[in-house]
């Protein structure tokens, strides 16, 4: 049964015909499963402007948790929680520097994800 609110949303071809050779080349070019999963897992990191708000520190320069916290006008128990989830997710990378843990983006990918995403949400 049909929805009349997703109809009037969505535009939909007026007859049912499967382009096979598309859908063949689409089978053969997605990634397998595991890895689709994996890569929706790293977008929901993205989806917590708290952990934006740390790369974007991490851009300018390494930090440690004071800093951030800081830097954000947050707890440093909040930053840490969110640096945990951030270093699970191998986008930040941390060392120990006498009494204190310098955190960094984990590499170069980290930030053109972000540019990437910027790029998208301010095109007209």
């Amino acid at each position: 049964m049909s929805n009349p609110l997703v109809d009037q949303m969505v535009e939909r071809c007026d007859t049912v015909e499967v382009h096979k050779e598309l859908v063949r080349i689409v089978q053969e070019k997605l990634p397998a499963e595991e890895e689709l999963y994996d890569l929706a897992e790293l977008f929901k990191v993205f989806g917590d402007s708290t952990r934006i708000r740390i790369l974007f520190v991490l851009f300018e320069s390494e930090a440690c948790v004071c800093d951030l916290a800081e830097a954000l006008s947050m707890t440093q128990s909040a930053i840490s929680h969110q640096l945990k989830i951030l270093k699970q997710s191998k986008l930040v990378k941390s060392r120990r520097e006498g009494k204190q843990v310098i955190y960094s983006l984990a590499d170069a990918h980290v930030r053109k994800i972000i540019d990437n995403g910027l790029e998208h949400i301010e095109e007209d």
